[in-house]
């Protein structure tokens, strides 16, 4: 079934098409999985930016939900970095047009490449082009290469362009690029050396739910969100910035499972934001981290709680400022 929302009011969301989404007819597609859209991809969908600008034509991303990984494991076992809605967010920051999304399941990946090119791209979204990045590969036994997509194009009458390894870019070397590395670096909480990797802070995007109101109790309100269930990110205390309705605030943040005051409990968001006492309960909020402060820690008593959290707010603090007077690159 055809079903097609918006993120954002001019970016848009496809889910299975069976004919060109309204605004992406005759699109230029950058085809991949791009989780996280690092600094590497990037360079692939700033190369179908380039061609979708010369040929006039809206420009796309074509990607695939649930991650392979997860589909042939038959469970969770990828770290999302950007989930559905977070790479749609940064998708629209980058200027695409918007995201088709393909179910990817078994019956989905055992199809013969031809499938792929004959069906999706030609039929059901009558792409202009697609561009794909120099190791990409589809289809049943991964058949479909490179060469047999140019070949592809060249027969059904769109353009291919594929994008060779990418070396450089304005920040330096891409030889330590990856998702892989990237989720590493979340898992030990160095969220510094993600933000080098991708090119951005990492971030999430999750409703405001209500919670024990604890924070409340103590002097520290908190606007909590549940993240991705694939998330590894470290427990621990973050300095962050939170987004909602537009406006950027500051804050402090624990991730974890509150072992101090629960005994078990599944890993929550929780984000202080300073200098702010309205209600953010129901908003979709994207929450950034910019700098690790400790690991989750339980203590021996609500008032030594209290006490570290003064001080990570203060750290927090600290950490943001210096992000906003360090002289940019």
């Amino acid at each position: 079934m055809d079903a097609a929302l918006s993120s954002a009011p001019s970016f848009i969301v496809a889910r299975d098409p069976l004919a060109p989404p309204p605004g992406l007819e005759g699109a230029v597609v950058a085809i991949g999985n791009f989780d996280g859209l690092h600094r590497g991809h990037r360079g692939v969908i700033a190369h179908a930016q380039a061609l979708a600008q010369k040929l006039g034509k809206p420009c796309a991303l074509l990607t695939f939900e649930p991650h392979p990984a997860d589909c042939f494991a038959g469970k969770s076992v990828i770290f999302r970095l950007t989930p559905p809605d977070a790479k749609a967010a940064m998708l629209a920051r980058l200027g695409l047009d918007g995201m088709v999304i393909l179910t990817f399941d078994k019956d989905f990946a055992a199809r013969p490449p031809q499938e792929f090119t004959e069906e999706i791209l030609r039929k059901r979204l009558g792409v202009s082009a697609a561009v794909a990045g120099y190791d990409f590969c589809f289809g049943a036994m991964r058949a479909g290469n490179p060469a047999f997509l140019r070949a592809e194009g060249d027969r059904l009458g769109f353009t291919v362009e594929i994008v060779p390894r990418i070396t450089q870019d304005e920040a330096g070397s891409l030889e330590a690029v990856s998702s892989t590395a990237t989720r590493e670096a979340l898992a030990a909480g160095d969220v510094a050396l993600a933000a080098k990797l991708l090119g951005h802070p990492y971030f999430v995007e999750g409703v405001v739910t209500r919670g024990r109101q604890l924070g409340r109790t103590l002097g520290f309100p908190t606007a909590n969100i549940a993240l991705d269930p694939s998330s590894k990110l470290r427990h621990g205390i973050y300095a962050v910035t939170l987004e909602a309705d537009g406006v950027l605030r500051e804050g402090v943040a624990n991730f974890g499972r509150r072992p101090t005051v629960e005994a078990e409990g599944a890993p929550l968001l929780e984000v202080f934001v300073f200098d702010f006492d309205g209600d953010l309960y129901g908003k979709t909020v994207e929450v950034a981290f910019i700098g690790f402060i400790r690991g989750e820690a339980k203590f021996p008593s609500l008032d030594a709680l209290t006490a570290q959290m003064h001080a990570d707010a203060a750290k927090a603090r600290e950490m943001l400022s210096l992000r906003q007077t360090a002289p940019s690159s």
